[in-house]
């Protein structure tokens, strides 16, 4: 029987051969202007990440986390970071080195799964930047865990997480039709709506597990903001259902 993040794998690569937003790499000007001082980069779906959340970025050791796509790495090479991406969709990395080789630049590109141990030493990095994607694991503790044990003493960690609010409604985001949490692992016919809906393997979090996690995972949250789904009702309505966080490793 498949692991489900075996299923998230197969689901992503083909998701990004259909044309998936977050699996199209930036075009060449994104990556010029990028060198000219001139950037963003997404956490969530449409709110900008602060540029003094990261510091100084030249020279730092920064781990793109399920950050695959050629989208957020190849600014972050522009700006002179030392790039190392992991990710459990092979197609997404192959948009890294495709984007890469276009530039003329080089990254460490890792194929992964983030429910294991990461392949890295420990205080390997200096930051991490970890895009909406850990609704993909059952266990988020771990992912906050590793990316401890990873980051160097007072590294940064960046990332996006879904809230629970995604999990609640249909597919049309008009009525609330699932119980919490959403575990498609305990709950077969949770499991079944993924695969008709085309989904993968998704897992509600709660703020518990997504803020919490991180402090008992021995960091200390310095900012937040929230954000939108960036299309659907929920966006129409201005639901928040995503949130960007800044902590750091004490």
């Amino acid at each position: 029987m498949k692991k489900y993040t075996e299923i998230n794998a197969e689901t992503i690569d083909r998701w990004v051969a259909e044309g998936w937003e977050w699996g199209k790499p930036i075009p060449h000007e994104v990556y010029e202007r990028a060198l000219r001082g001139d950037w963003e980069v997404h956490l969530t779906p449409t709110k900008p990440v602060p540029h003094e959340w990261f510091g100084p970025i030249r020279g730092k050791k920064l781990l793109g986390l399920a950050s695959g796509g050629g989208q957020q790495m190849p600014v972050f090479a522009a700006l002179g970071a030392l790039c190392t991406v992991m990710d459990i969709s092979r197609r997404q990395l192959e948009s890294e080195a495709a984007v890469a080789s276009r530039e003329g630049y080089s990254i460490r590109i890792v194929n992964a799964d983030m429910t294991e141990r990461f392949p890295f030493d420990d205080g390997e990095f200096d930051i991490i930047f970890h895009p909406v994607s850990n609704c993909y694991v059952k266990d988020v503790l771990h992912v906050w865990r590793e990316c401890a044990r990873v980051l160097k003493p007072g590294g940064i960690l960046l990332s996006g997480t879904d809230h629970f609010v995604n999990h609640l409604v249909d597919e049309d985001e008009e009525r609330i039709v699932n119980r919490l949490p959403f575990d498609p692992l305990s709950n077969p016919d949770q499991m079944a709506l993924l695969a008709a809906e085309d989904c993968g393997v998704q897992f509600s979090h709660t703020l518990t597990e997504q803020i919490t996690g991180q402090l008992r995972a021995g960091f200390e949250l310095t900012d937040l903001y929230e954000d939108t789904n960036g299309e659907g009702r929920l966006h129409e309505l201005n639901v928040p259902t995503m949130l960007a966080m800044r902590a750091v490793k004490k």
